[in-house]
């Protein structure tokens, strides 16, 4: 019916029949934990011509499935999603509730956290809901990204504990020390982002584009934090494809690299203490 169309996955799901029938149970108002037998059906002309629209968009159109039904599920939580925010999906959602906490003995509570380049803000929500004593401050260069991520701190009731900052990285963010900065930041080198598939590609480049080797944002993350963690504080930053490159350079700053499902172990933490050398060129 759409040609040979091929889609793109890893923004909503990594099986295509998942992502269909997800695409399907949303546009007919179905239950999301609805089994593929509910489909045994004929569907009326109206429903027909809803799911032909939907399936258009996504096929032949290239549109994100997220950006379809304008929402995103990440730690089991439901986030309002458009073009302006990068697809909610890191591998924080697996760290956070089980290998973090470990880290942060030295502290005897978290009371404020920062998540640098929160986009949609759904680590801060995450973050706000591990850590429940803490504020956290999500973090982002860019104005419309702070916009949804407004809404989805409405939606999840935190507008008392999470504080939305404008700021390039930590630059412009509140006076004062952190006991957890954590950053999902922008890391896949530019060539690689102008080769990416149509459908990531419709993500805002901002939230992508790491520079050339992808670690331009990280760098300038690690020398800042230096001076805004407290003793005892971690820094976790989400690096993808770049952990060969980031132990080059970093390696001496003693990373632990948190493991994950798939074996990419690609989340590294950097503990505060490791942090001190760089003070000074953090100021310059």
């Amino acid at each position: 019916m759409y040609g040979e169309k091929k889609a793109a996955l890893g923004q909503i799901a990594t099986v295509a029949r998942d992502e269909a029938l997800y695409l399907i149970l949303w546009t007919l108002g179905l239950p999301m934990d609805s089994e593929a037998s509910v489909l045994n059906r004929a569907l009326s002309p109206t429903e027909y011509a809803a799911v032909d629209q939907v399936l258009r968009r996504r096929l032949v159109e290239h549109v994100p499935a997220a950006y379809i039904t304008r929402e995103a599920w990440l730690g089991g939580r439901k986030f309002y999603v458009d073009e302006r925010v990068l697809i909610p999906r890191s591998y924080f959602v697996e760290i956070l509730p089980v290998q973090v906490d470990p880290w942060l003995g030295s502290l005897a509570k978290v009371t404020r956290v920062a998540d640098v380049c929160t986009g949609s803000g759904c680590l801060a929500v995450l973050l706000a809901r591990h850590f429940k004593e803490a504020t956290v401050d999500g973090i982002d260069l860019s104005r419309e990204a702070l916009q949804v991520a407004a809404i989805n701190v409405k939606r999840h009731r935190l507008s008392g504990r999470i504080r939305l900052v404008e700021s390039d990285l930590l630059a412009g963010a509140p006076a004062g020390r952190y006991d957890v900065i954590l950053s999902n930041p922008p890391y896949e080198p530019s060539a690689q982002v102008d080769a990416l598939p149509a459908e990531f590609r419709r993500e805002p480049r901002l939230a992508l584009d790491g520079g050339s080797d992808g670690l331009d944002l990280v760098r300038r993350l690690i020398r800042e934090s230096a001076r805004r963690l407290n003793p005892g504080g971690i820094l976790m930053i989400e690096i993808g494809g770049g952990r060969a490159a980031f132990e080059k350079e970093f390696g001496h700053l003693q990373p632990h690299w948190f493991h994950t499902e798939d074996g990419s172990d690609c989340v590294c933490l950097l503990q505060a203490a490791r942090l001190r050398g760089l003070h000074g060129r953090a100021r310059s």
